[in-house]
């Protein structure tokens, strides 16, 4: 678990731009537990405008069990108070080749609706990428459905380069 404190991550201005408040300071940014779900569901709201509906309970709880167990999953939560306001998920995969170093697939970036352009999702994409490089990977890609130049600005500012690869996406036939 890990605490982010702008007083110990540097300038203010760094972080968020003159936006900083008294809950962006005070925010906690932490691996996501087991008791999480319902709270990461309830976010997941705000992602998409229509998502596929989610089977029986009881698969969804195995399918949050195994991610939570397995070390290559690491989904990460930014709490203000009690309330989940901002996660994202890493993937770390193992890798033959670049010297046997993994690489690393950011998805589902989601701040809760109420609490956008505050320094959430830059703080918590900040910690994914630090745990990734902690793992050695070479690097983290990160793919957004999003086609919008202020999102595409935004995750150029904490990092990525959005003409360092082309992505192709291919999904089963309905």
């Amino acid at each position: 678990m890990c605490v982010i404190s702008l007083r110990t991550r540097g300038a203010l201005d760094t972080w968020s731009r003159g936006r900083a408040t008294a809950a962006l300071a005070a925010m906690l940014i932490r691996h996501l537990e087991l008791s999480d779900l319902d709270a990461l569901l309830a976010l997941y709201e705000h992602l998409h405008k229509s998502d596929a509906p989610l089977p029986e309970r009881a698969v969804v709880e195995r399918v949050w069990r195994e991610l939570v167990a397995n070390r290559s999953y690491r989904y990460y939560g930014v709490f203000v108070g009690a309330s989940l306001l901002s996660s994202c998920t890493l993937a770390i995969i193992p890798n033959l080749t670049r010297g046997c170093r993994p690489y690393g697939v950011i998805e589902n970036v989601v701040t809760h609706v109420g609490h956008r352009r505050k320094g959430y999702a830059k703080a918590i994409l900040r910690e994914a990428l630090k745990d990734a490089w902690a793992t050695n990977c070479y690097k983290v890609m990160l793919l957004t459905g999003r086609k919008d130049e202020a999102t595409l600005r935004f995750y150029e500012s904490v990092g990525f380069d959005r003409h360092g690869k082309q992505a192709f996406i291919a999904k089963p036939a309905v």
